[in-house]
């Protein structure tokens, strides 16, 4: 038996352990209620240490995901954390939730985006996972329209990069005469479907999961989705990275029920609606731009309730309280129908 690593070892055993009990007793100490649990700040500003001290061989990727299960654990052991997001198990969005929150918090699978919103604005569950945006088939709506009309906040943010599957009960793709994923996922793997299954059915479903589950009850068709899920669901994995970009990223959210103090490195969200007059979106951006404050986003969408009329969402850097951004917000006000603050959170490492 090699015993020569027994001291390092025990060493490092005992500082996470001290680590893990400093962290309890913070939380303790602060009172802080389930919502504030998740404190995106100091896991943020653990992932700033990680990236600029550690020099290898091991991954900072790892090292993020042993602190992530280490203050999920921590915080569940204060108050039980509970998560809500897009299922079933291996969707993107529960791949992200794993990423965010590691394995310890307790995973709630929703059917739709609009029972994530409302399992989190009844308390029945601490936060939700939801998907806003993709960088090549655009906004999340569904998403969009929840935060319009929800009192819920943005708390924090992740991008994962999307790499789809091709999955089957066959071990041939040519076997294949029916194709099931998420309407997205044949848009970012069009081109990869038009090469290589030309002739395939495609058939939409709710989640890249349940492609998967669907695709394993027939040995005629497979299903575009996660490799995760192909594992759950024992299909062979005939293709990997079949979308068409390499560059194909999505953008999740977590929302919760509380505000974040601001972190010294923040994003702020809002959605606004403009009056119907010359210049209005104009006047609209100009308060940033006198402010030097950076836009890293803006998207409009179509009101549900007026015709021909728009909300603009907005991401800008900066935190809600800062003076600058309480001045922008005030400025806007003037020429706005409305202005609703989505939340600040820090900006993802």
């Amino acid at each position: 038996m090699d015993t020569r690593y027994d001291d390092l070892d025990k060493q490092i055993i005992e500082l996470l352990s001290r680590r893990f009990a400093g962290y309890i007793e913070d939380l303790k100490r602060g009172n802080a209620d389930a919502s504030q649990l998740f404190a995106p700040a100091d896991r943020g500003r653990l992932f700033e240490i990680i990236d600029s001290l550690n020099t290898g061989p091991l991954s900072s990727g790892i090292l993020k995901r042993i602190y992530t299960e280490l203050l999920t654990h921590a915080a569940d052991l204060v108050k039980p954390v509970s998560i809500a997001y897009l299922g079933p198990a291996g969707t993107f969005t529960h791949i992200a939730m794993i990423e965010l929150f590691g394995e310890t918090g307790q995973a709630v699978p929703m059917k739709t985006i609009h029972d994530i919103f409302t399992e989190v604005e009844t308390g029945r569950v601490t936060y939700g996972v939801v998907p806003v945006e993709n960088s090549t088939e655009g906004a999340v709506t569904y998403t969009l329209d929840e935060l319009l009309d929800s009192e819920l906040r943005i708390v924090a943010e992740k991008s994962l990069r999307i790499s789809y599957s091709l999955a089957s009960v066959s071990r041939e793709m040519k076997n294949i005469k029916k194709l099931y994923s998420h309407p997205q996922s044949f848009g970012q793997c069009k081109e990869w479907i038009r090469k290589n299954l030309p002739e395939a059915e495609l058939h939409h479903v709710n989640s890249n999961s349940l492609a998967a589950e669907t695709a394993s009850w027939d040995k005629l068709s497979g299903a575009i989705t996660s490799e995760v899920s192909a594992g759950i669901y024992k299909l062979n994995v005939l293709a990997n990275g079949i979308e068409d970009s390499k560059q194909n990223y999505t953008r999740f959210l977590v929302i919760g029920r509380s505000d974040n103090p601001p972190t010294g490195r923040d994003k702020t969200s809002i959605v606004c609606a403009i009056k119907d007059k010359p210049g209005a979106l104009h006047a609209m951006l100009k308060p940033f731009s006198e402010a030097g404050i950076n836009m890293t986003k803006i998207e409009s969408r179509p009101d549900k309730k007026k015709m021909w009329e728009y909300n603009f969402f907005i991401d800008f850097v900066g935190h809600r309280s800062s003076t600058d951004v309480v001045r922008v917000i005030e400025k806007m006000r003037e020429d706005l129908i409305f202005l609703k603050v989505l939340g600040s959170y820090p900006i993802e490492n």
